[in-house]
């Protein structure tokens, strides 16, 4: 067996989103104000803290307010209050509602929120870590989960550099190291390869309804001055969305001329033939939404799936040697369309959890349940529990009898609703054959204010070492061609939003299914909505993948 390097910590942290990073902090804050010695690792896949991050976002800054009260004074970059919330209903690709402020769900209301970069709110909170000395490996991928003879998680493993499509070393090899630890937090984000390793290893999910997830597609856009209303926040849902597919769009009003303008699009849909992406590039072309756009400069382009699923999906974060953290746990208040501080709570809570156990000797021995009575006792748990019908209403009842119904459920009665709606059935299991639903024909691109995919990855940024092991592993490489294309029309083709998935014909006019992995942005949704759940993510060399300069 090849040797390796192994790095013993108090604590290590996969992940340096929100959750991760505030963990990190809240354990170094614990250790500094007592005096005592205490080592925390974080490790991020993405070239830096901040590369891999994309969101709306609207923070909510309750949590960061507890975290670090004086955030202004360290020049967190939140710096644009919100002035104003719009909601509409777009009826069809010329027409929309606006709707009256009271009829908006009280939890869609942004009163004293921040629109902001999420991307570079982390590399602000990365150096708030660093400060409080934190150790950040940013481009080491977290490969494996180590465990001792008992089952108990002691830690991770890196993963190697320098290995080639073929398996074998190149001349830049360098091996893996074991990270070990007394706890191990994860906060992946959504979909976390090593995260669904331990929700099945220790049947974490039991008697949760399954996660729910869903596809976000943003660009940042540079507008006309004239046009740009610094602190406006715009919501909204309808077309291009039609019969169960569900979702939204958001459009905030930052800083400096930018506006961030996305799409989200529920990974429950049955339509083998919608594609996500084409419907972001048709929806901007809506006057509510091209208004602002036209005549503007296309700056940035990102994806990531979206944990979206609410309390109903939450499994047990608790587990022998560490905890599930975040929205790799589903700690998001989708809800809210805002959920940073629900996720960054869970993980304060984590440390403190932690921190308190380290400090009275313990080696990592024992299940945190602590921590479970701290998360039920907390305001974002209660937070989750008024907002738990929010998304199994859309899925039943659709865009407009779900809002209805949400809007009783939060502004009447305030999440207090005596019953709970549930949606059981996964996001790949609701997909339709292809021949009894309607094809879709996308418009093409202007290169305008639509765009290809191509040109979209391109501005993403994204950066793979070529020679190397396909990170989208299929389980059966025959299942797309054999089974998905003449079932679904292999919808991979339609629901990746990077263009890493193709079915090309060969010379000799066999069909072939390509994966373009390099073009991956880490997306994630592959994993979540193949419908023979054929295809496992896993983490490529360590820097791979997008590099967000402003998301």
């Amino acid at each position: 067996m090849e040797e390796r390097d192994v790095m013993e910590f108090d604590v290590v942290i996969v992940g340096a989103g929100p959750a991760g990073l505030a963990a990190a902090c809240r354990l170094m804050q614990q250790a500094n104000e007592q005096g005592q010695e205490f080592s925390v690792c974080l490790v991020e896949k993405g070239s830096e803290v901040g590369a891999h991050i994309l969101s709306g976002a609207v923070i909510e800054p309750r949590a960061l307010n507890e975290l670090f009260p004086n955030w202004q004074e360290l020049g967190a970059p939140l710096n644009v209050s919100v002035t104003e919330d719009q909601v509409f209903l777009l009826k069809d690709e010329q027409n929309a509602q606006k709707l009256p402020n009271a009829l908006v769900p009280q939890t869609m209301h942004n009163e004293g929120n921040y629109i902001v970069s999420l991307g570079n709110f982390c590399r602000w909170l990365g150096q708030q870590a660093e400060d409080l000395g934190v150790e950040i490996f940013p481009g080491f991928t977290a490969r494996e989960v180590l465990y001792d003879d008992k089952g108990r998680v002691v830690g991770i493993l890196t993963g190697a550099m320098g290995i080639g499509a073929d398996g074998e070393q190149k001349d830049s090899y360098v091996p893996s190291m074991e990270l070990r630890a007394k706890y191990t937090l994860f906060a992946e984000g959504c979909r976390g390869h090593l995260g669904k390793e331990l929700i099945n290893k220790y049947n974490l999910d039991q008697g949760c309804d399954p996660q729910h997830y869903g596809i976000g597609i943003k660009e940042l856009w540079e507008i006309d001055p004239s046009k740009h209303q610094e602190g406006l926040v715009v919501h909204g849902s309808g077309w291009p969305l039609t019969g169960d597919t569900h979702g939204g769009f958001f459009l905030y009003h930052d800083e400096s001329n930018q506006v961030e303008i996305g799409l989200i699009v529920d990974l429950s849909y049955s339509n083998p033939h919608l594609s996500p992406f084409d419907e972001f590039q048709r929806m901007k072309h809506h006057p509510v939404i091209k208004q602002y756009l036209e005549g503007g400069k296309r700056i940035s382009y990102g994806a990531r799936a979206i944990t979206k699923g609410g309390l109903n999906c939450l499994p047990k974060m608790t587990f022998p040697g560490g905890l599930l953290i975040g929205c790799d746990a589903g700690t998001l208040n989708f809800a809210k369309i805002k959920g940073v501080h629900t996720a960054m709570k869970s993980a304060m809570l984590a440390a403190e959890t932690v921190f308190d156990a380290i400090s009275q000797g313990d080696q990592g021995a024992q299940i945190l349940s602590d921590f479970t009575q701290r998360w039920q006792a907390s305001w974002a748990y209660e937070e989750l529990q008024r907002s738990r019908n929010f998304g199994p209403a859309m899925h039943k009842f659709g865009t407009f009898l779900g809002g209805a119904f949400n809007f009783l459920d939060q502004n009447i009665f305030a999440g207090h609703l005596p019953f709970t709606l549930h949606d059981r059935t996964p996001d790949h299991a609701k997909l339709k054959p292809a021949d009894v639903c309607q094809p879709i024909d996308y418009p093409k691109p202007d290169g305008k204010l639509s765009f290809d995919k191509l040109s979209s990855v391109f501005l993403a940024n994204v950066s793979h070492e070529e020679d190397q092991p396909c990170h989208l592993r299929l389980t059966d490489p025959e299942l797309p061609l054999r089974d998905n294309l003449p079932t679904y029309n292999e919808p991979a083709q339609r629901y990746c939003p990077a263009g890493v998935y193709e079915v090309v014909t060969d010379e000799d006019g066999q069909a072939r299914f390509q994966i373009n992995f390099s073009n991956c942005v880490h997306c994630k949704t592959c994993d979540i909505k193949d419908p023979a759940q054929n295809i496992t993510w896993v983490t490529p060399e360590g820097a791979g993948g997008p590099n967000y300069p402003n998301m």
